[in-house]
């Protein structure tokens, strides 16, 4: 595990280098505190809290941008380095292929961390105030480490793609086409679904599809999962059906980071470098 670690802290380094974390995280720190302060003109005439508007408008926010950052992130991590061919030289060295695959992983969930609790966080603080609950700290907390996960999950997508292709712009092309269908396409499809089918799409079957798709699942989470921000919210149009557990929710995007990795991991062992 040290190997990783040292490999993980070796992507930080280059992350700084190449002004990644700097610039991540001035870019959500931009878009957050510019919807925090555009989202709190209405609050007073509508008795909502700041943060609760808060919480909305950067679980709007996430849905789009961080998967496309987690993507930018890892699209070229593997075949990138096969390309210039410093992955040779990488393995090389006494590191077994599961421990650079994993520290690279942590060193670029690192990075996504670091920006979007500083970015995230700078909105919170600019929009707490007299009134801010508990609950509503809690569903905060809650999205900004949902919003991580989320990004987590596209990056162990990207790296899957990476893995599965050999050229580094056949990656990028691949990595576009799945922020394209999973933000945009997969709902437009589920919608037109509910409204052919009908009754028929409902109850267990409407819950799989939702969380077949990994920003459905963070909605859900976000949207429906504390009821200060559900109540806000108005739940999101086709949402408000679903009643699934926190725990659930958790577990799912657990498992949309753990999947896309172990079988980036099992291509990863038998690519030919």
């Amino acid at each position: 595990m040290r190997a990783a670690l040292i490999i993980a802290g070796q992507e930080i380094r280059d992350g700084l280098r190449n002004r990644w974390i700097v610039a991540l995280t001035l870019l959500l720190a931009g878009f957050s505190l510019t919807l925090t302060f555009l989202g709190s003109a209405p609050t007073g005439a509508v008795g909502a809290s700041p943060l609760l508007v808060t919480i909305v408008s950067l679980s709007s926010l996430s849905i789009f941008l961080l998967p496309l950052i987690g993507l930018m992130l890892s699209f070229d991590s593997i075949v990138g380095e096969v390309e210039r061919g410093t992955m040779l030289l990488l393995l090389a060295y006494p590191v077994a292929r599961w421990q650079v695959l994993t520290g690279k992983f942590l060193g670029h969930l690192a990075i996504l961390t670091f920006a979007t609790v500083v970015g995230y966080g700078a909105a919170g603080v600019v929009a707490a105030g007299e009134g801010v609950t508990a609950d509503t700290w809690v569903a905060f907390a809650s999205m900004v480490a949902s919003s991580v996960a989320l990004g987590g999950v596209f990056l162990a997508i990207g790296y899957l793609i990476s893995t599965s292709v050999r050229e580094r712009a056949t990656a990028a092309g691949i990595a576009i086409g799945v922020w394209i269908f999973f933000v945009l396409v997969y709902d437009m499809a589920l919608l037109g679904l509910l409204v052919g089918a009908g009754e028929k799409v409902a109850g267990g079957l409407f819950h799989a599809l939702l969380l077949a798709n990994p920003t459905d699942a963070y909605r859900l989470l976000n949207f429906t999962g504390f009821d200060n921000v559900a109540a806000f919210s108005g739940s999101i149009g086709m949402l408000g059906n679903a009643k699934i557990s926190l725990l659930a929710l958790a577990l799912v995007q657990l498992a949309w980071i753990s999947v896309p990795l172990v079988i980036t991991g099992y291509l990863f062992k038998r690519k030919d470098i």
